[in-house]
């Protein structure tokens, strides 16, 4: 599947560097030397240099060689294939699009209401539901989240209590 990986930031220095906003958990993988990623208006773009400057990542590209030709690229999403099947590092890494379109049940199998995205929060990730009642913010943690059946598009979650008390 082809997912969005990045998008191509301002030009760094002369040599047809360009900053580059990630957004993906596996930037090592995903920006190495020789990846190929696809984009919407300029084609296939391979992986020339990859560097971290002062937090940043810093790519270059095969053929974009000065300021001028890594400017015109300024804004482009970068998009690579990922085989959102693919095992996770963990056995409880899930991919969002995995988890977007599951079924919520409570403990007890009464339906909660269906995911509709991911929040990637700097605390943890959090899950949307759509209820009848509206919309439910759960965190995406085991104690709230103890079952995921991917294959099946279904998902056992506890709700946190709001009672209003201080």
């Amino acid at each position: 599947m082809k997912l969005n990986v990045g998008r191509i930031g301002k030009a760094h220095g002369i040599l047809g560097e360009a900053t580059i906003e990630v957004r993906t958990d596996e930037a090592e993988d995903r920006f190495a030397i020789g990846a190929v990623l696809q984009t919407e208006s300029h084609g296939e773009l391979t992986v020339a240099s990859a560097r971290v400057h002062n937090g940043i990542l810093l790519l270059g590209f095969e053929g974009i060689e000065d300021r001028n030709a890594i400017e015109t690229l300024r804004n482009e999403l970068l998009y690579a294939d990922v085989d959102i099947d693919a095992p996770g590092l963990d056995e409880d890494d899930y991919h969002v699009l995995q988890l977007v379109g599951c079924k919520a049940f409570l403990v007890d199998g009464d339906e909660f209401g269906d995911v509709t995205d991911v929040l990637n929060l700097p605390g943890q990730d959090v899950l949307v539901i759509k209820t009848e009642s509206g919309e439910a913010l759960i965190p995406f943690v085991h104690q709230l989240v103890p079952v995921v059946d991917i294959k099946k598009k279904k998902m056992t979650v506890i709700p946190p209590e709001i009672d209003g008390s201080i």
